[in-house]
């Protein structure tokens, strides 16, 4: 009686060493990598035109902030801007206009935008004449 003998190779791979593998990877390149803090420059522009002024609010290097004109602190900025615009009532059409010194971390300048569109107002940030 012959006996035939089934030789099937698995086709099945494991997949658990190959994720320790990626992991062990992911892990040393995050240790060695280093942090790197980019610096953001604002742009320059030739444009000819200018923003309604209507809400200006100024970032100095040294930190301090004024709202059109009038120094002003960050934990009430918001309120400021919010009832600025409601006293005037033009929310459909008011611009808060960002200017800030040369050197003014992007953070900064990225808060007063996230105010504004939290306000669903309009943000402009005032840019650098061409040289």
């Amino acid at each position: 009686m012959g006996f035939s003998k089934r030789n099937k190779v698995s086709a099945e791979f494991s997949m658990s060493s190959l994720t320790d593998i990626i992991f062990l990877l992911l892990i040393f390149f995050m240790l060695t990598s280093s942090m790197v803090k980019v610096d953001v420059k604002l742009p320059e522009s030739d444009a000819k035109t200018t923003a309604p002024q209507d809400i200006s609010v100024i970032i100095k290097k040294n930190g301090k902030l004024s709202f059109n004109g009038k120094t002003a602190t960050w934990g009430k900025l918001e309120k400021r801007i919010a009832a600025h615009v409601k006293y005037h009532g033009n929310k459909d059409n008011a611009t808060v206009l960002i200017i800030s010194e040369k050197g003014v971390p992007w953070e900064k300048v990225s808060k007063v935008m996230k105010i504004a569109a939290g306000l669903k107002l309009k943000a402009v940030i005032a840019t650098q004449p061409k040289k």
